[in-house]
């Protein structure tokens, strides 16, 4: 946990945050802030989960940072502690939901009370959120979505160990278990177009349930639909039919679903059964093998029940299954998975090399896909893939990339580190621009909100993202900066001219001119009048 210390006495930020046992509690950081507004920076950059604060302060009070934190985050705890024992002051902290509040200078059971009592408020809230109820319940909620994703990733070819499927099946209450399996495709033809634009979603919906309820006396179903358009059904029957009831039941059934769905829906449908395979390691291949059966073999014919056999050999080469497999390349290459994105050309070419090392069309087909997604990268990020690639854009236009799967690696990692090293360099010149930009500004409007939301929105940036970016390209935070740059104002305005000090405070950002001077006299030991005059 991370929590801050807020007060206009340096002393008292300093003592509590730097000589308290505070790991004890759980306590992992400890953030000093020396006015409302610095506790409100620190904030929009790091997670903070409790707030100690004095109640009277200039600029802001320790009630108004209170409300303010509130506005940002209702969660975080805050312990309010004060020189004042008012009724009043008490009054307003607890009416903000302040954990405690406690009268200076508090004992450290007094303090570390309060702390405590402020970890156990989060620690039930933050359980009550993950709970194992509200879990389930969310689960519940999803359920539909999670099992027909499920599916389809299978469909694509995704693979999970035997651990993986258990525990999902079980999670999502599947009640599949390993072993023989058959899958149905359905076809809706032409007559349930008319619901293209209106009740499409309602119709598939209610096709679905009818198939549940026809197969489901006699199997386990397990339906959704696919990316081709089909619905799909999984179905394995329950271990109460006989292997003489096996043979013909689901050609039975799928010819029930069709009737039904013609009486009630008033479309004809076209069914494809395969033969009992083994869950989950031959669905892909059976998914595969049935799409293909509609393709070349039902054709534009309608309103067919057929089951395709384990000797039909419907695509005699077979597909080249690990570059098709999620995640695809082109994601991992938009979201700079480097690594993984290596990993995945490594995979297509060791299937290639072991499956389709004479198959020209493989590696063609490979190569495609790959140069594809490395175009497809670079006009994103606002190149061609010409200029990025310069010499090694020619094997590519003259096709000698795909001559050979030897050739088609070597170009295809020397390309990926290309562009792994131009979007390196195009993130930092981005960086760069941003801090720039963000410098040239704070410099000319000392005297303005330099805040660091106010800068963030100046940028178009979330805070929290422009206050990494600037830490990763300076080293050093935006308030840090801005701190300096005033106090070097301040010096600079103190030496050479002779503006009032409440002047040279409005001028360099500070609207309250005695907490200037302690902000000053806090940095060099001496007021800016002294200052002025040791000079």
């Amino acid at each position: 946990m991370q929590m801050m210390i807020v007060d206009d006495e340096a002393h008292w930020v300093d003592n509590l945050s730097m000589h308290k046992p505070w790991h004890t509690l759980g306590i992992d950081q400890v953030h000093k802030a020396y006015s409302g507004r610095e506790a409100l920076q620190i904030l929009e950059t790091h997670p903070i989960d409790i707030v100690i604060s004095d109640i009277l302060m200039p600029e802001m009070t320790g009630i108004e940072l209170i409300e303010k934190i509130r506005e940002r985050d209702k969660r975080i705890k805050c312990v309010i502690l004060s020189g004042h024992s008012d009724f009043e002051y008490a009054k307003e902290a607890l009416r903000h939901k302040a954990v405690d509040y406690l009268l200076k200078p508090p004992t450290d059971n007094e303090l570390f009370g309060a702390v405590k009592a402020s970890i156990d408020q989060l620690k039930a809230e933050w359980e009550s959120v993950s709970s194992y109820e509200r879990t389930q319940f969310t689960l519940r909620e999803n359920l539909p979505l999670l099992r027909g994703q499920l599916l389809l990733n299978a469909f694509r070819g995704e693979r999970l160990p035997n651990e993986e499927w258990s525990r999902k099946l079980e999670n999502y209450r599947l009640p599949f278990r390993f072993g023989e399996c058959s899958l149905l495709l359905v076809r809706m033809e032409d007559e349930f177009g008319q619901y293209r634009n209106n009740g499409q979603q309602l119709v598939e919906y209610a096709i679905i349930n009818i198939a549940e309820e026809i197969f489901g006396e006699y199997a386990e179903v397990w339906g959704v639909k696919e990316e081709l358009g089909y619905l799909a059904f999984l179905l394995q029957l329950k271990g109460e039919i006989t292997d003489d009831r096996k043979e013909n039941l689901l050609e039975k059934l799928a010819m029930q679903l069709q009737s039904k769905v013609k009486q009630f829906l008033k479309g004809p449908l076209s069914i494809v059964i395969t033969e009992r395979f083994r869950f989950p390691e031959q669905l892909p291949d059976r998914y595969r093998q049935a799409a293909a059966y509609f393709r070349q073999i039902v054709g534009d014919e309608r309103e067919f029940v057929m089951r395709v056999g384990d000797s039909e050999t419907i695509v005699p080469q077979g597909p080249l299954d690990a570059i098709h497999m999620p995640p695809a390349l082109m994601n991992l290459l938009e979201a700079g998975r480097w690594d993984a994105a290596e990993e995945k050309l490594m995979s297509v070419f060791a299937e290639l090399d072991d499956k389709w090392s004479e198959s020209w069309e493989h590696c063609m087909e490979a190569g495609f896909l790959i140069a594809s997604s490395f175009t497809n990268l670079a006009h994103r990020n606002g190149h061609t893939l010409a200029k990025l690639l310069g010499p090694d854009m020619e094997p590519l236009q003259n096709g000698d990339a795909f001559a050979s799967i030897g050739k088609l690696r070597k170009w295809s990692i020397s390309v990926l580190g290309r562009l792994r090293e131009e979007t390196s360099n195009d993130a930092k010149d981005a960086r760069s621009q941003y801090v720039r930009t963000i410098k040239e500004f704070i410099d000319k409007n000392l005297h303005l909100d330099v805040s660091l939301r106010a800068l963030a929105d100046r940028v178009n940036l979330h805070p929290t993202h422009l206050s990494k970016i600037y830490k990763l390209e300076t080293g050093e935070g935006i308030s840090d900066y801005v701190s300096v740059l005033r106090m070097e104002r301040a010096c600079h305005l103190l030496r050479t001219t002779d503006k009032k000090v409440y002047e040279i405070s409005a001028e360099i950002g500070y609207l309250d001119p005695a907490y200037f001077i302690k902000v000053f006299k806090r940095q060099f030991g001496v007021t800016p009048q002294d200052y002025r005059d040791g000079i």
